[in-house]
């Protein structure tokens, strides 16, 4: 079995950028979990699939083809073959997103394709469930977390530097109901995995919360890139 990191928490806590910078040090691959539940939210809302439509949402996962190219530094995410990797990332999508990973018969799909990269080698992962149920074997789990206003702040420079007007305002609240939804759901609830390290961001740079995760990976001793391995 391959080494896996899992890296989960809420949203705008810092995982993407971090389980990003960690990889890519480390010589991971990297899985963005969020990317494929954005992708089948993407193609539901081209095809008309409402989020109340559980069945047809169930239908349409078992229909498509999801794959991420693992590449830190390109991770690109591809829905039936074409490169959605910028689509995925507005906030219609998101909140779409949100509510699709709520659906249990989506979900069993997504921990399919995602177990599945474990095969291709050592890797980073970051989500919602994966240390407590993508990989629930994982050698390290960490659990980032921030306060509201902090992952507020940051998901709103994210989006206006990529030309998307927005509110802080609004933001919030969108991040509020996402909060809500995914620890309350009854398939895969948002929560620390048994294990896991927690680790809040509130207050942190960036290259802080890398080197909070790293220190903790690498101190296993059978971390590809632990002590005395390199």
């Amino acid at each position: 079995m391959s080494f896996v990191v899992t890296i989960d928490g809420p949203s705008a806590a810092g995982k993407s950028t971090t389980a990003r910078a960690v990889a890519e040090q480390l010589g991971f691959l990297y899985l963005d979990t969020g990317a494929f539940y954005r992708a089948l939210a993407l193609k539901a809302l081209r095809d008309g699939v409402r989020a109340e439509d559980a069945e047809g949402l169930g239908k349409m996962a078992r229909a498509t083809t999801i794959d991420f190219s693992g590449v830190p530094s390109a991770a690109h995410v591809f829905l039936d073959g074409e490169d959605v990797s910028g689509e995925i990332r507005t906030p219609d999508v998101s909140e779409m997103s949100s509510r699709v990973a709520a659906v249990p018969d989506v979900r069993r799909q997504m921990v399919a394709w995602q177990r599945a990269l474990r095969a291709k080698g050592p890797l980073v992962g970051e989500g919602r469930d994966l240390g407590t149920v993508v990989f629930p074997d994982a050698d390290v789990k960490i659990y980032l977390d921030a306060d509201l206003e902090t992952r507020a702040q940051r998901r709103t420079r994210e989006l206006h530097s990529r030309g998307i007007a927005v509110t802080l305002e609004a933001v919030r609240e969108d991040l509020e109901r996402r909060d809500d939804r995914d620890r309350t759901r009854a398939d895969s609830p948002l929560k620390p995995a048994e294990g896991a390290r927690v680790v809040d961001t509130s207050g942190m740079e960036l290259e802080e919360q890398v080197k909070a995760v790293l220190d903790l990976v690498t101190a296993l001793p059978d971390c590809p890139e632990g002590p005395g391995k390199g």
